[in-house]
């Protein structure tokens, strides 16, 4: 499922000046998401891990395979033998060694390589789902970076320019309370606004560099030029339908659908050590001086065994019992994936609804507020409206543009989140230009692999 985005851009809605939106050294999300994906610790981490489960796999399969052991031993030896009746002694010293090597096949174990090669490979599964979990976390952390820096930039210039606006004010107002046409509780007030808002400024410039501090650590630079994103418009039509996609899609309802049948196979895992056990067994041995010197001794020997268990002390039933009561906590655990990926969802849903609608509502106040300024600058011209008045009309029209920056991130930040709840925010939907990270080339390098100790790490990617 792909994702189209609407034309018009947060850029053009914010009005940005040309400078920071120059197309020369600029950086879009794009090129963030791209960066996040190939270099974030986090998400190579959850690669790693994934890599390890993976593993889980050949030594299931190894209950199938024979063990083949080689045993000798060497050593010196003293004795004495004496025939008192015939007073004959004879000296017994050797040099005793042995050599012994066996092959065992396994052709029966209660189907325990069975079973535990199905709870194997549905623990990969579902480490496969947790790894798209950790990279939608990671492109969605990047993304509320990315519109974080862009909206406390146009915050801080807001605040910046209505600080260059309120001193032009102050210092009209001290000239008209020069010449005598205000009194001074009006430059009082123009005072306390333009001290106000180099407080709001001084904010916003921290929130600033929190949000630019949160980008480097999450892409692994610092922020460049950035170009304002749009927002994804996610292929969906209601808010139910929303929450039934990411009942079945989210990558987290995955990974417990997973988990649930790795937790019933091993009921069946456990259960075998209550079967019999059938191997075949084949020997060699040679053995020197053995018990007495220039002695030699050899043989070789093929062996079907069984092996029932009567009783092993119990351990074993409660085995059973536990892994049976972990397969219910399991499915308990599938509807409650399933439930809160529904519930969040849904959330994204209303909260990107309500932003949009709060997008159309701020723009039509700031209509209204720059009509409001414009008269009431000029009726404070003629006498009839106060400093305080002009004032607050000013900062009125400030805080309306500053929800308008906030209401326009918060949908983008809404409509990947949304898409995010229904498992569509990963590389591959986004059409992120990497090279998608392959989950089963590790898996299929070592799937098979009898012996090997090298790191198949890097074909695996």
């Amino acid at each position: 499922m792909m994702f189209s985005r609407p034309t018009l851009a947060l850029a053009a809605l914010l009005a940005a000046p040309p400078a920071l939106i120059a197309p020369a050294a600029a950086q879009s999300l794009q090129d963030a998401l791209a960066l996040a994906y190939a270099n974030n610790p986090t998400l190579q981490a959850a690669r790693a891990q994934l890599r390890a489960v993976d593993e889980n796999v050949p030594q299931a399969l190894a209950g199938w395979r024979p063990t083949v052991q080689v045993a000798g031993s060497i050593g010196t030896a003293q004795g004495r033998s004496t025939n008192t009746a015939a007073g004959v002694r004879t000296n017994l010293d050797r040099n005793p060694a042995a050599l012994q090597a066996s092959v065992t096949q396994p052709l029966y174990r209660g189907g325990r390589t069975t079973a535990s090669t199905r709870r194997a490979e549905n623990q990969v599964l579902a480490q496969r789902a947790r790894l798209l979990a950790t990279e939608q976390q990671i492109l969605s952390d990047t993304v509320n970076a990315y519109v974080a820096v862009i909206r406390d930039q146009e915050e801080v210039r807001l605040n910046i320019n209505n600080e260059q606006v309120l001193t032009r004010q102050l210092q009209a107002t001290n000239e008209r309370f020069r010449v005598g046409e205000i009194t001074r509780t009006d430059v009082a007030q123009a005072e306390s606004r333009l001290a106000g808002t180099r407080a709001a400024r001084a904010d916003a410039e921290g929130r600033l560099q929190q949000s630019r501090a949160s980008f480097t650590r999450l892409v692994g630079q610092p922020p460049q030029r950035l170009v304002a994103p749009q927002p994804l418009r996610v292929p969906l039509a209601t808010a139910a339908e929303a929450g039934t996609l990411a009942g079945q899609n989210n990558p987290n309802v995955v990974a417990a659908l997973f988990d649930e049948a790795a937790a019933r196979d091993l009921v069946d895992v456990n259960f075998s050590t209550l079967l019999p056990q059938v191997s075949l067994n084949g020997s060699t041995f040679r053995n020197d001086n053995n018990a007495q010197p220039d002695t030699r001794a050899t043989g070789s020997q093929v062996t079907a065994n069984l092996t029932v268990p009567i009783y092993q002390g119990g351990a074993e039933y409660a085995q059973v019992r536990q892994a049976r009561q972990s397969a219910q906590q399991a499915r308990q655990l599938v509807d409650d994936q399933r439930r809160l990926a529904t519930q969040q969802a849904t959330s994204a849903w209303e909260t990107l609804t309500a932003a949009r609608a709060q997008v159309d509502s701020v723009r039509a106040q700031i209509r209204a507020a720059e009509i409001a300024l414009d008269g009431v600058q000029r009726e404070a011209v003629v006498g009839s409206r106060t400093t305080l008045d002009v004032l607050n009309a000013e900062q009125e029209l400030l805080n309306a543009r500053v929800s308008l920056v906030r209401a326009l991130a918060n949908v983008i930040t809404a409509s990947h989140s949304l898409a995010a709840s229904v498992g569509r925010l990963t590389a591959r939907d986004l059409s992120l230009p990497v090279q998608i990270y392959d989950m089963e080339a590790y898996y299929n390098a070592v799937r098979t692999r009898w012996a090997g100790f090298g790191d198949y790490a890097v074909q695996g990617r």
